[in-house]
């Protein structure tokens, strides 16, 4: 009932604030406080950047309006927050529907969680608390393309594009998938690569092993997608989030060259890469 209550507020509340920031956001419950069920606007139009909200009260909407291609629809929103945060929950809201992304105690174990921007925006709902001291809810958001899945086959043009676009894209098989005592995320596992050949990568997320020109890392992937060591020679490619590699189109490396031989002998391929 009190969730209804603010998104009504927002209609006939003229005291809305905007960041001048257009990545971030840095905002306080104290200017508000004698009024804890005001609903603050923000706008952020790129592509990362965070959000500071001290001493929670009230509720904050989130608007990501980037400034970029392709087209929204076709972008996901993923979040990380500060493992120190406390004091609210996070929801995706669309015309006063709301579903539940991140709860307080989700916010505290920095767990990432992901929405499409097509779903609506971010609604932070400050937790029902009389003592708003040294409470925080900081996190980082970054907006990623979702023009491929993980998990299922890519069609040709989408694995072509993958391998000249995505932030990496690797030659190489799974060494091990790990299961760590305290996973961050509970539909995530972490597969560790043994690689061959790196075609590009953002933030080096691959380092040299240092023996024959192999390379190692660690890639997000689904645990729907059954990952395990030794299924053959792929090629990775995927996103990097907050530092960290997740796995995108990933076919067998022999229908990858057989995708792209073609399209070189018919000039349709995006880009060159050495398949050597």
């Amino acid at each position: 009932m009190f969730l209804l209550v603010l998104l009504s507020a927002l209609l006939l509340c003229g005291c809305a604030q905007y960041s001048s920031d257009q990545c971030n956001w840095r905002g306080s419950g104290l200017t508000h406080e004698a009024h804890s069920r005001d609903v603050e606007q923000v706008y952020l139009r790129c592509a990362e950047g965070s959000l500071e909200w001290l001493y929670p009260t009230g509720a904050v909407i989130v608007n990501l309006r980037p400034n970029l291609l392709p087209a929204e629809a076709a972008l996901s929103a993923c979040v990380k927050p500060r493992p120190d945060s406390r004091g609210a929950r996070l929801y995706v809201e669309r015309a006063g529907a709301l579903r539940l992304l991140l709860t307080e105690q989700d916010l505290a174990a920095g767990r990432v969680r992901c929405f499409a921007l097509r779903e609506g925006a971010l609604f932070m709902e400050a937790s029902a608390r009389r003592d708003i001291g040294r409470r925080i809810t900081a996190f980082q958001y970054q907006l990623i393309s979702t023009h491929t899945a993980a998990c299922r086959p890519c069609a040709d043009d989408e694995l072509l594009m993958a391998i000249c676009t995505s932030d990496f894209a690797a030659r190489g098989s799974i060494h091990r998938v790990e299961e760590e005592e305290e996973e961050e995320d509970e539909e995530q596992a972490s597969a560790v690569l043994s690689l061959s050949h790196v075609y590009r990568q953002k933030s080096r997320v691959f380092v040299s092993g240092g023996g024959r020109g192999r390379w190692t890392g660690r890639v997000k992937v689904p645990r729907r997608c059954g990952p395990r060591a030794g299924q053959g020679d792929f090629l990775f490619t995927g996103a990097v989030r907050f530092g960290e590699a997740w796995l995108g189109c990933a076919p067998l490396y022999k229908d990858f060259i057989r995708v792209y031989r073609t399209a070189l002998d018919e000039g349709t391929n995006p880009c060159r890469v050495d398949t050597d």
